[in-house]
């Protein structure tokens, strides 16, 4: 478990997940290089820092607004941190957005009904989006950091996280909070991503052969679907 947390913490800069986490980013910047300037992006769920790591944020002629549940820490000029629900952002008009994008968050807004609202939404406010979630049939949950932990009874996924330190978790004693600990993750496989975003295109990240995680972009004419046409990233998305 030490092993797997060391090698897929993308808090590290030279850790192998963040290495794999920029070559999905490349697929982005690919999309992106040829939209004209300026250029208004919204980030479901993210943080000043990632876009740092990507080597995004000096960027000419663009804006970032991150949109989360709490404010964020932003030090950059073309950065705003903006408090809202990723299920209803009632706040931004219709195509306010050039992209929306958003990395691992949709698997943690609710059940099936919260994602479609978020994918509408997504949708709603963008002209175009970029949206990743893991792959539900990846053999190891990426939160948890145990293999088929999202097959597992709730009872016994429960009884996990009441007992041991898993993944990104900390035991949780409280057996209410351990229920909602996960029951707040909702995976989705690529049959689901695919109903929620039906006109986009679709790229699988591979690790080890297996589809890892998904990527379902749209809004982009199809002479512009460009980018690597295989993938991989690691465990933490």
């Amino acid at each position: 478990m030490k092993i797997l947390k060391r090698v897929t913490d993308n808090r590290q800069l030279n850790s192998l997940a963040t290495v794999l986490r920029r070559k999905r980013f490349a697929l982005f910047k690919a999309l992106v290089t040829s939209l004209p300037r300026p250029l208004k992006v919204l980030d479901v769920g993210g943080t000043q820092i990632f876009w740092e790591t990507m080597g995004f944020c000096g960027e000419k002629g663009t804006t970032v607004v991150l949109l989360n549940l709490r404010e964020v820490l932003v030090t950059y000029q073309n950065f705003y941190s903006v408090v809202g629900d990723a299920s209803d952002m009632r706040q931004f008009e219709d195509e306010e957005f050039d992209v929306v994008f958003s990395n691992s968050v949709i698997e943690h807004v609710g059940d099936y009904d919260d994602q479609r609202r978020m994918a509408t939404e997504v949708r709603r406010v963008g002209k175009r989006y970029f949206i990743q979630t893991p792959n539900r049939y990846f053999p190891i949950e990426p939160h948890f950091l145990f293999p088929f932990f999202q097959f597992l009874p709730l009872k016994i996924r429960v009884g996990l996280v009441s007992h041991f330190n898993l993944g990104w978790y900390k035991r949780v004693t409280d057996r209410e909070k351990a229920f909602q600990t996960v029951s707040s993750i909702r995976l989705l496989n690529e049959k689901e991503i695919m109903e929620l975003l039906p006109n986009g295109a679709i790229f699988r990240e591979k690790f080890l052969g297996l589809t890892k995680s998904f990527i379902v972009y749209g809004g982009w004419d199809a002479s512009s679907h460009h980018g690597p046409s295989s993938g991989s990233s690691l465990f933490r998305a």
